[in-house]
């Protein structure tokens, strides 16, 4: 028998051979595939996508710790490197945070983290998401915030066509005043009365109203100047940056009176949205509903470390601030009630109208037992 092969048949044995491998290599990527979740599976087909994406503040915690890790670590590597992004903060990006809905409706950005009060200028139904000082604990405000999901979703979805995907908050807003007497125990909210208090947004306006205060509104920048000038009597932020913002240093106590927690978001441009396959949304739900938990969680443990750094420890970030905590008596709990029926709830109602304040009542007012009215 003849071993050499004939040159006519030489061409038609390499196309065999290539089909062979070829077919080896499609049933061991199949069966590969087929180990994997349905979207790594769908991913392996080529839909890679690189997103844009804008997160919250590039000097705190939630971006550095959580929000950049999950894009630019741990979404591609859950992904197989089919979803990337490029996620930069909205203080990198020069952005207020005020124009990030409309930006993401325009198409400027794929995803984007945000803060619902930065939102409130477009709807006032957004902006019942984090009313002053209607929620004094953190499990209470998680439960309001859940029970008025809905309302916010509708909100992005027709007013912003965009999707909501995440709902968080901050470490709790807090009074931060100088008193001069760092010795002084003796004070209540009536002491607030003829101060000029630092404030961000419309609900705050009201509530320092209520007060008895003067609103003056001034970045989170200018405040420690505020505060050394006497521009400002007290402050408002949160319990972490007003340590690592050393407002220890130009006050005398924290006043406890929890008026907020910065309400935040991520939420997706709805064209985008509809381009992912299924997999791709069901995999983007899951992850970032982990990724939720995980700021709640973080969120209540720096709302703790941040009061016990600015008082007399344990502080694990550097010095105790020396600060004079202050708790809210039951007679002050007693004027915050008043000053929520009459001014925070009474006033937001106004903004928001009759429809808009029974919504709230019947699902966040539900769970903290209070009634918004527009008259």
């Amino acid at each position: 028998m003849n071993k050499t092969t004939p040159p006519n048949l030489k061409p038609a044995l390499a196309t065999a051979a290539a089909l062979l491998v070829v077919g080896t290599l499609t049933l061991a990527a199949t069966r590969y595939t087929s180990q994997l979740d349905p979207f790594t599976a769908t991913a392996t087909a080529g839909q890679a996508r690189e997103f844009k994406v804008v997160g919250t503040w590039g000097m705190l915690e939630h971006w550095r710790e959580r929000e950049k890790p999950f894009w630019t670590q741990h979404l591609p590597e859950i992904s197989n490197g089919t979803l990337t992004a490029n996620a930069r903060p909205m203080t990198e990006l020069g952005l207020s945070g005020f124009e990030l809905m409309r930006q993401l409706r325009d198409g400027s950005f794929d995803f984007v983290h945000g803060v619902l009060s930065n939102v409130a200028g477009d709807s006032p139904r957004i902006e019942g998401a984090d009313l002053a000082a209607i929620v004094q604990d953190l499990p209470t405000y998680r439960r309001m915030l859940d029970a008025y999901r809905p309302v916010i979703e509708r909100e992005f979805k027709t007013k912003f066509d965009s999707k909501l995907l995440m709902l968080y908050a901050w470490p709790s807003q807090q009074l931060w005043c100088n008193f001069g007497d760092k010795t002084r125990t003796d004070i209540s909210l009536a002491d607030l009365r003829g101060k000029k208090i630092r404030s961000f947004n419309a609900t705050l306006g009201d509530l320092i109203e209520g007060l008895g205060g003067s609103a003056v509104t001034i970045t989170f920048a200018e405040v420690v100047p505020a505060l050394q000038t006497g521009v400002v009597d007290c402050g408002i932020t949160g319990t972490l940056p007003a340590y690592n913002a050393k407002w220890y240093q130009v006050v005398t106590h924290n006043v406890r009176l929890r008026v907020g927690y910065v309400s935040s978001f991520m939420a997706v441009n709805g064209r985008v949205w509809d381009s992912l396959s299924p997999a791709q949304q069901q995999l983007l739900e899951r992850e970032t509903a982990a990724l939720e938990e995980k700021m709640w969680q973080a969120t209540a443990a720096n709302d703790q470390r941040g009061m016990d750094c600015n008082a007399a420890g344990p502080c694990d970030l550097g010095e105790p601030g020396g600060m004079l905590p202050i708790e809210p008596t039951a007679a002050d709990q007693a004027t915050l009630r008043r000053i929520l029926d009459d001014y925070v709830l009474k006033r937001w109602a106004q903004r928001c109208g009759p429809e808009c304040a029974a919504d709230w009542t019947q699902t966040a007012g539900s769970v903290l037992g209070l009634r918004a009215a527009a008259e």
